[in-house]
């Protein structure tokens, strides 16, 4: 069995890196003495997986339209650097998970938006590196000039469909529409998963095979569609 799973959303929590980035941004954008109406984290997590406009979110949080933009620009070059996302942390019940998996002996592989250098990091700092070995890691060169993640997503598939042995059946799990993109294009049936960056309505929306809270509810799920016999587990299905 091999499982093809996203790094952020399924395995890392990000939420605390983007709420300290957009407390960042907020601070460096607002004019002095300016009253802002700062968003709680929950607030602030759920317009991002509702998939709110980060302009949107500069003007909930008491910026201008001209302020707004420039937030939103401080934002996109600023989330990515590292001293940010060694804010990320496993999300619970993710490590528990894959030791499960290695048990098993189920092949993992690692699929991920993230450049080498980003991927590299948190897999030695949080001690994820023994789940994945180096040619079952697939993500960003360094250097990679990114288009739309549903674009390069099933082109990072496309590699490791000619790089992977192939395999008896394969699952992919992931949290946003550039992971169900890039299962489909290779004709993987996927779970999405709710501990990421898309809420229920957004996921459903890209029509998943089936929605779990998290990789230890699709892991649950597949066991179940793939084991006759097998206890049915506490997951949303489509």
């Amino acid at each position: 069995m091999r499982l093809i799973t996203d790094f952020d959303g399924p395995i890392m929590d990000v939420s605390h890196r983007y709420y300290r980035v957009y407390q960042f941004c907020l601070a460096e954008t607002r004019r002095s003495n300016q009253e802002i109406q700062e968003l709680s984290k929950t607030e602030f997590w759920n317009l991002k997986r509702a998939q709110v406009k980060e302009v949107e979110i500069g003007r909930r949080s008491g910026l201008d339209a001209e302020q707004a933009e420039r937030f939103s620009q401080l934002r996109r070059d600023t989330v990515h650097q590292m001293d940010y996302m060694s804010l990320d942390r496993p999300v619970d019940g993710a490590i528990e998970t894959l030791e499960r998996l290695q048990s098993m002996g189920w092949e993992l592989v690692v699929m991920t938006m993230r450049r080498v250098r980003e991927l590299d990091e948190a897999l030695e700092r949080c001690q994820l590196a023994q789940f994945f070995a180096p040619e079952h890691r697939y993500c960003l060169a360094n250097d990679y000039v990114k288009t739309r993640d549903v674009d390069d997503k099933p082109r990072l598939m496309a590699r490791a469909q000619r790089e992977l042995s192939p395999a008896p059946l394969s699952w992919m799990v992931g949290d946003t529409e550039a992971d169900i993109a890039a299962a489909r294009s290779a004709g993987i049936p996927i779970v999405g998963v709710l501990s990421g960056i898309r809420d229920r309505d957004r996921l459903d929306g890209y029509e998943p095979d089936a929605i779990a809270p998290n990789l230890s509810g699709a892991v649950n799920y597949i066991l179940t569609k793939t084991s006759k016999g097998s206890p049915r587990p506490a997951t949303t299905t489509r």
